[in-house]
């Protein structure tokens, strides 16, 4: 029977160690950041796939860095026949990928060469992309280079928010591993070499990239703001407070309110749904936000805990 060592952290990996157990194949180990402090209380958390292990009794390890000779040298001898490597959270040294003679399997939530790095999806709905998808690849010492298994896409929908395809995208991801770890297992699979002129890059989400400048298109900003939510959520500013948004509609190319010579960032009126925002071309409706040391709230309840009045700038 196949050994496989399973390495991943977040929720995004749970649904792919899942399948795999499912299948039967022997789960010799689980390996996961960490433990870390989190929330108000700053109580230690379990890491999603470490829980989702314990429930399935894969023995976990733990390591602060991979590279540590003392945890090579147990991967070594728990003699893997696969790794696979599911959003881990660190990078992987080259006596790790030369253990398993099957290699190191990857799954990666973009259609690759298109968004290597460590935020494609947010990328992709932020660059306002239609498609997305899944690829298994082969791991080598590049980022995200390795030879390509297996592909899947998927739609992006126009209100489409980060976390609705995540979650899509986690299934689809676990459904095309199994696959994968199928076809190699019986020899009936190899890797396609990635076309390196046509790599696009992800980069991680930086502080930068929350902050709306209202002079952008209405789209471009709604774009924004649907790869940041629900986390960690685009932002803006109303008076001397971080006001944070989590849904908009629009952009307005046929709205009634009118811009006239409203600067963009202009609160120019409400609507039963929400809060009217002139952008750099159309306005946007500003649906739910979340006022700093405030509840994330629908615009309507929002409204009557936080006045903003009509010709109140934001950012």
């Amino acid at each position: 029977m196949m050994k496989v060592v399973f390495m991943g952290t977040p929720v995004f990996a749970v649904p792919s160690l899942q399948a795999l157990a499912g299948a039967g194949f022997d789960m010799t180990a689980v390996v996961t950041r960490p433990d870390r402090p989190s929330g108000r209380g700053k109580k230690v958390q379990l890491t999603p796939v470490k829980k989702e292990a314990l429930g399935l009794g894969i023995p976990v390890f733990q390591p602060e860095k991979v590279r540590e000779d003392t945890f090579v040298s147990l991967l070594r001898g728990l003699q893997p026949h696969i790794i696979i490597v599911v959003a881990f959270g660190q990078i992987l040294p080259a006596e790790i990928l030369d253990i398993p003679p099957l290699g190191c399997v990857n799954v990666h939530s973009s259609l690759l060469p298109k968004y290597r790095g460590a935020a494609p999806m947010q990328r992709a709905i932020m660059n306002g992309e239609s498609q997305t998808g899944v690829t298994t690849m082969l791991m080598e010492r590049g980022l995200d280079s390795g030879d390509i298994l297996l592909q899947s896409s998927m739609q992006i929908g126009v209100e489409d928010s980060f976390g609705k395809v995540h979650d899509r995208l986690s299934k689809l991801g676990s459904k095309l591993l199994l696959e994968t770890v199928e076809l190699l297992a019986q020899g009936k699979l190899s890797g396609v070499p990635q076309n390196h002129e046509k790599a696009t890059y992800a980069p991680p989400i930086t502080r930068d990239d929350e902050v709306i400048n209202w002079h952008n298109r209405a789209g471009d900003i709604k774009n924004q703001v649907r790869g940041l939510s629900p986390r960690p959520g685009a932002r803006t500013a109303v008076g001397e407070k971080v006001l944070k948004i989590w849904n908009v509609g629009g952009p307005e190319r046929n709205s009634k309110l009118g811009a006239g010579n409203a600067t963009p960032g202009c609160v120019i009126g409400f609507r039963e749904d929400g809060l009217a925002v002139h952008c750099g071309d159309y306005p946007l409706v500003i649906k739910e936000m979340q006022i700093q040391g405030g509840k994330r709230l629908g615009a309507a309840e929002f409204l009557r805990g936080f006045r903003i009045q009509p010709g109140t700038q934001l950012g």
